[in-house]
């Protein structure tokens, strides 16, 4: 089982978008996947077809250990894959996961009991340090990071790396980053290709090869509850996705034939 955090403390980089097109890409290739929804926005609930407003438990009760995991998860109906959900009752997590003994190792404990269940986890992770994205950094076997090729992400990216590497030092030994996933990239736009270069110097085969364009289509999925790769599997953005899980899976086969 591979757990992968998709993080970046910037908002709007596509995060959400790229848990949702992966899980759903991923199960299109054979992939026995887990979406888990760490963001109390159940932005990746609602993608995957799950109503956040009907769930009976969530994200939330694994974490204060009020139900499990296979009680909790629920299947996507348009993805085919399984989701731990989110809503509003996550924001309520971070208050009450503060007094509580390995308060950021509670996602880790729940997801240790189905390590036979799932070749991929993916977490989706809100777009600010917290105790849930620490829960998600602390679960994770490495870090998957969106970002767009503009000057603001390069700021930030910064902030994430050192993140990282102090959740790596102190609380998870296995956390590295895995790769940077360009999205929402423009080639008609210099700074997108000047940046993009830069990221390709400075962080070298840690930056995907696939190359996320902006497209109207994985814009529209959500709002019909279907990940945008299935929703129009002719668009760029879609094949997009589909490129960068077998990536992924070539990614993760490559190690295992190194550890062998």
């Amino acid at each position: 089982m591979h757990i992968f955090a998709i993080a970046n403390q910037k908002g709007g980089v596509g995060k959400t978008t790229t848990a949702v097109n992966l899980a759903a890409a991923l199960a299109a290739n054979g992939q026995r996947t887990l979406l888990v929804d760490l963001d109390p926005q159940g932005n990746a609930t609602m993608g995957c077809g799950v109503d956040k407003r009907s769930l009976k438990s969530s994200v939330y009760q694994v974490l204060l250990q009020m139900a499990t995991l296979a009680e909790a998860r629920v299947i996507s109906p348009t993805g085919k894959f399984d989701v731990l959900p989110a809503n509003r009752d996550l924001a309520g997590a971070e208050v009450e996961l503060v007094d509580l003994e390995r308060r950021e190792m509670r996602l880790k404990a729940a997801l240790a009991a189905h390590q036979a269940d799932y070749d991929f986890v993916l977490i989706d992770c809100p777009p600010s340090l917290s105790m849930l994205t620490l829960n998600g950094l602390c679960a994770a076997h490495g870090v998957i990071i969106p970002m767009q090729c503009e000057y603001y992400a390069l700021e930030g990216l910064s902030d994430l790396v050192n993140t990282i590497k102090k959740v790596h030092a102190n609380l998870n030994r296995e956390l590295k980053i895995i790769g940077l996933l360009r999205v929402m990239y423009d080639p008609r736009n210099t700074l997108s290709t000047q940046v993009s270069a830069q990221l390709e110097q400075h962080f070298g085969d840690k930056v995907f090869k696939t190359l996320v364009p902006r497209n109207v289509r994985l814009a529209e999925a959500p709002s019909y509850g279907v990940p945008g790769v299935l929703f129009d599997k002719a668009a760029k953005g879609a094949q997009a996705y589909m490129a960068f899980a077998l990536e992924m899976i070539d990614r993760v086969n490559s190690w295992k034939e190194s550890n062998l």
